[in-house]
């Protein structure tokens, strides 16, 4: 049995396509999603999503940039900001991503540039994460 998978964005379909078994980042934490998972709706964090395939037992990962998911009936539907599988992802570019946005971070200055930076800094971590994790 397996299970639909459905990655949006605001601009574009990240993924459709089956599979065996999902590991989703929530607010509230990490939730594993197998067939016949109970329905519900829960905000997606700033994370990993981990995609077991039906081939071979491979797993891939993409960063997503918060939003939403609903499960139900073996449908898995993800409304996110931004979501990026982690083979688009190039690693020199997100590394310096990544180093700027700790700059920006430690001189920020007032609650706003802090909070703003903090989450770049999220989504920046998030991107070099989802190309280390080795499966």
């Amino acid at each position: 049995m397996t299970l639909n998978l459905c990655v949006l964005t605001p601009n574009r379909i990240v993924w459709d396509s089956e599979v065996k078994e999902i590991i989703l980042s929530t607010n509230s934490g990490q939730i594993g999603v197998l067939p016949n998972h109970a329905s519900i709706a829960t905000a997606v964090d700033i994370g990993i999503l981990r995609i077991r395939l039906n081939v071979n037992d491979q797993w891939l990962t993409m960063a997503l940039m918060g939003g939403f998911a609903r499960i139900g009936n073996n449908k898995i539907t993800v409304l996110v900001n931004d979501a990026e599988k982690s083979s688009d992802i190039d690693p020199q570019e997100a590394q310096q991503t990544l180093e700027i946005a700790e700059a920006n971070l430690s001189k920020a200055e007032g609650k706003r540039q802090i909070i703003e930076a903090s989450l770049a800094l999220r989504r920046a971590r998030t991107r070099v994460e989802a190309i280390n994790i080795i499966s």
